[in-house]
């Protein structure tokens, strides 16, 4: 299988397993802290939309060369009271397609792309491939989803687990 072909499906496969720590939430469930941190499954959500979005901007050219506090957007990796489970799921879905589309459409995974700089940067320009970006992107969905399954199990004992295994069972 071509190295593409493996990155998608091994971030389709992260995505997979993230959305199952959000069926059958409302609002409210998705809002719901249940760990000191002030992580929520709706707030990983908006989070990892964000995290795509963002990273792709890297790749694209038109991420920012400087990042500020100022910048930063304390809400990001809240679920605000305006917000709503499905508006952040829709969020995530296009920032998953558009991620999608940028690795089949990349014409060289080795072409070398300047990181923005943030307050907790070096000092000198950090540069990586785009294909470390995108190895990068899939180790944020896979980290936070691991975030997500413990939010999960604490909030109601739903297991994620479980739900691949039956869905694994289904695919047979």
């Amino acid at each position: 299988m071509p190295e593409r072909d493996d990155l998608i499906a091994l971030v389709t496969d992260q995505r997979t397993n993230f959305l199952y720590t959000v069926a059958n939430l409302d609002d409210v469930r998705a809002r719901t802290r249940t760990t000191d941190s002030e992580l929520t499954l709706g707030g990983l959500v908006k989070h990892l939309a964000q995290v795509q979005r963002t990273w792709l901007a890297v790749v694209d050219g038109t991420a920012p060369a400087k990042v500020e506090w100022a910048d930063l957007d304390p809400d990001g990796n809240r679920m605000s009271e305006a917000d709503t489970l499905p508006a952040l799921l829709d969020a995530f879905h296009a920032a998953a397609a558009e991620f999608d589309r940028t690795v089949r459409e990349e014409a060289d995974l080795d072409r070398q792309v300047t990181l923005p700089a943030y307050p907790w940067s070096p000092p000198e320009p950090v540069t990586w491939t785009v294909r470390h970006v995108l190895w990068h992107v899939f180790r944020e969905i896979a980290h936070h989803s691991g975030h997500a399954d413990i939010i999960r199990e604490a909030l109601d004992g739903a297991s994620t687990t479980a739900k691949m295994a039956e869905a694994a069972s289904l695919e047979q």
